[in-house]
């Protein structure tokens, strides 16, 4: 079966996430007078990351209001559970805004959407919110190319359960061996997706190394070779 289309994850994959997040909340907590009190910026933001995750996961699993596991994110990290929602999302909304402001798409994902956009077709799979997703993709320009944006709140069911990629694939209306799914984690989005039938393809942009079964490349310009190879038959699994 010709691979037809190409799923894509967000952050950290087209998206420079790390990147923006470091920046905005350094810019932020310099705002707010808030640096002495976490000792530096990567604690801070180690902080931030690890609450972020704890509250998604809760909002992943159980519902609930989207903006209101912002707001306990709010609470946890300056350790004010009392704080109250209109407090909590002028605080969210002041942090946002430094993070949004240092928004950007890694120098590679332009060229090879572009190019790609010749022969296959596209659309992202997230483990976030249409909430979040939908405007980022707007802000950078490129929602344009998506036909579809499947996010794992909606969907009740997130990466790397093979609900999650099928349902995207469904989306575009093609069966799962038609299609590659593109993103940085190894096991949630690479070994997710081969798992469910896909072609799974690990972003590896810090070149940390081969894991066993999976396809790697460590640039999006390696993304059209891969998918001309078409690792299911015989292709290398790695590219360096």
């Amino acid at each position: 079966m010709p691979l037809r289309a190409v799923l894509w994850d967000i952050d950290d994959t087209i998206f420079d996430y790390a990147g923006a997040d470091r920046a905005g909340m350094s810019a932020h907590l310099a705002a707010e007078g808030l640096l002495g009190r976490y000792g530096s910026v990567e604690r801070a933001l180690r902080r931030w990351k690890e609450l972020t995750e704890l509250h998604w996961r809760r909002y992943e699993a159980g519902g609930g209001d989207w903006r209101e596991q912002r707001r306990d994110r709010v609470r946890d990290f300056l350790e004010r559970p009392g704080m109250g929602a209109g407090e909590a999302d002028a605080w969210f909304d002041r942090y946002a805004a430094h993070y949004e402001a240092a928004w950007r798409l890694f120098p590679d994902a332009l060229p090879v959407l572009d190019l790609l956009a010749r022969s296959h077709r596209h659309a992202v799979l997230s483990n976030s919110s249409v909430h979040a997703q939908e405007p980022k993709l707007r802000a950078l320009g490129v929602r344009d190319r998506f036909e579809a944006v499947v996010c794992a709140a909606e969907l009740g069911v997130a990466k790397p359960a093979p609900e999650a990629f099928h349902a995207a694939c469904a989306a575009l209306g093609l069966p799962p061996g038609e299609v590659a799914y593109v993103g940085d984690q190894p096991d949630i989005d690479a070994r997710g997706a081969t798992e469910a039938g896909l072609v799974g393809i690990w972003l590896d942009r810090a070149d940390t190394g081969d894991r066993p079964g999976l396809t790697r490349i460590t640039g999006l310009h390696q993304l059209p070779g891969v998918l001309r190879a078409d690792t299911r038959f015989g292709a290398p699994s790695t590219f360096g």
